[in-house]
């Protein structure tokens, strides 16, 4: 999943993105509310982590702006003051969760967990293609009912390749959503990653479902692409 943190200490957003990377969520990082805003509406999020005392744009109006522009995108609101009136503002202004600084990193993450589970059952609650289903409550993934064993990254990756079927997928497009928008595209970490997969989904079946598409990327595909 791709996430924006919108957090001015930069200790703590260090201390989130960290974490969050390590349970295989690609995350972007922005310090004020004017830049996290902008990085809300050209980006597609599946949640944004937004502090509400923020420079040059509180976390409220940016929050408001986001349900204004028909943005819908799950938002945890983060703050230092455990007042009422504070968490009124924020669910007020659109958000849909909220949590006081400071916090358990396994608590921060079972919210996570929640408002992700909440997005995914709003769509399809399991991800299939052929044979293959993965299920993104339990985190596990199957090919004609037999477990695969996936890594953090190798499931990531194969979450957005379901979310997108029948696509070309970039190694930009993947790279922006599974790692995050610094990754570097000259980098061939995606090749490497591609590779393990489809060892792994594609391995000791008749049908590949992994495909690559020389000079544009890959697809996830039952049928294979022309030559």
């Amino acid at each position: 999943m791709k996430i924006l943190v919108v957090e001015d200490e930069e200790r703590v957003a260090h201390f989130i993105q960290k974490g969050l990377r390590e349970e295989g969520h690609a995350v972007d990082t922005a310090a004020d509310g004017e830049d996290g805003g902008f990085l809300a509406e050209v980006n597609d999020y599946d949640l944004v982590i937004l502090d509400i005392m923020l420079p040059k744009k509180n976390g409220v109006a940016v929050c408001r702006d986001m349900r204004d522009h028909g943005i819908n995108t799950p938002v945890l609101m983060l703050t230092a003051r455990d007042s009422v009136e504070d968490r009124v503002r924020g669910l007020d202004a659109g958000a849909d969760d909220y949590l006081v600084k400071p916090f358990a990193f396994e608590e921060l993450l079972a919210r996570v967990r929640a408002l992700l589970r909440r997005r995914s059952d709003s769509k399809t609650p399991i991800l299939s293609i052929a044979d293959l289903e993965l299920n993104p409550i339990s985190r596990s993934v199957m090919r004609n009912e037999i477990p695969i064993r996936l890594t953090t990254k190798e499931y990531a990756l194969l979450e957005y390749m379901l979310r997108n079927p029948d696509k070309v997928l970039s190694r930009t497009l993947i790279g922006e959503h599974v790692w995050d928008m610094n990754f570097d595209p000259e980098s061939n970490v995606i090749d490497v990653y591609v590779s393990h997969l489809r060892a792994k989904v594609d391995k000791k079946h008749t049908v590949s479902l992994i495909h690559t598409m020389r000079g544009q990327g890959y697809m996830l595909s039952v049928k294979a692409p022309p030559a």
